[in-house]
Parts: C-alpha cells; structure tokens; sequence
C-alpha cells in the first residue's frame, strides 16, 4: 500500500491514503466493541460540510468550512447518514460485532447495476486490489442521495476493505 518501486510516496504522489496515515484517527478497540461506527477517510483541506450538518447527534464536528471532520467516537451511533452524503466518498461505517467471525462494512457505492442482498463480491482495498470476499447484506438509496450497500466481510479485512466490484464471469 502506497510504495512504489521500494520507496514510500506520499497520499499527495500516489492518491491513496494508507493505514499508517490513519491509524491516529481511528476509534479505540474498546469503542469498536460498542457497535457501529463511522471511520471518515477525509483528509484534504477543502470547502465541504455535509457530513457534519446531517448528523443529528453532532458527532462529526469541523473546525471550518476547509477543515477535515473529526468524529467523536462516543456519540456516534454509525447511523450511516453520513455516509451517503459525502461527496468525496470518504466515509464508512464499521461494526466489528455483526457476526463472531464477520464485521460489516456500510460503504458508499455508485455503480450499476445495484448489488443484491446474499450476492457475492470482490472486497477491494483503497488501491482496489481484490483482498477478499464482500457478502452483500443490504443496500439503501435515498432520493438526491449515493446509494450505500452494507457488506460482511473476514473481521481481519474490516479496516482494509474500502470498495466492492462485482465477480468477473469467466
């Protein structure tokens, strides 16, 4: 992730953000044991604010209109309002505790056609690489809004998997 011939480039060379660039802002294992919860991948400085005002409980805060959101991890609930709304395609919701060996994935996803509830797809990193397998489990769509599909996946592959793609026919 993020090296190119040996050497490290940066999110600015390569355009993808790495786990080493996150691990800062992410939640405390203890909040993942709790349920549901955004994960927002957002780290340009850039005139944008609608995950912050769709959130109802005032968990995603910005300090300016310019300003990457922050998440207070203990009022978000990882009701996914958010997620839709977010015009970078920069926030997933995380819930370690869907099944003992399966968390799932609420990610954003603007393709067609529409995945289908018990379909099966390629789980892909942030550099699109397949790492696995995505078992659809719903998808949602509200009017004027990104289509959000909620996907189970290996609880080893949750902070990894970032995106899906329908399996090739061969």
């Amino acid at each position: 992730m993020g090296y190119l011939e040996g050497k490290h480039m940066s999110y600015e060379e390569t355009g993808i953000l790495t786990a080493d660039q996150l691990k800062d802002k992410l939640p405390s294992n203890e909040r993942f044991k709790k349920g549901p919860v955004a994960i927002i991948e957002c780290v340009q400085r850039i005139p944008c604010d609608p995950c912050a005002g769709v959130c109802k409980l005032g968990a995603i805060k910005k300090k300016s209109l310019v300003d990457p959101p922050e998440v207070d991890y203990q009022q978000c609930v990882g009701c996914a309002e958010c997620v839709s709304v977010c015009p970078g395609l920069a926030i997933f919701i995380v819930d370690m505790n869907y099944e003992k060996d399966e968390a799932s994935l609420t990610i954003p996803f603007e393709l067609l056609p529409s995945p289908k509830p018990e379909e099966t797809y390629e789980a892909l990193d942030r550099e699109g690489k397949n790492v696995g397998q995505a078992r659809i489990i719903a998808t949602k769509i509200k009017k004027d809004r990104t289509m959000v599909v909620t996907v189970a996946v290996k609880k080893s592959l949750a902070m990894t998997v970032r995106n899906i793609r329908r399996k090739s026919q061969e």
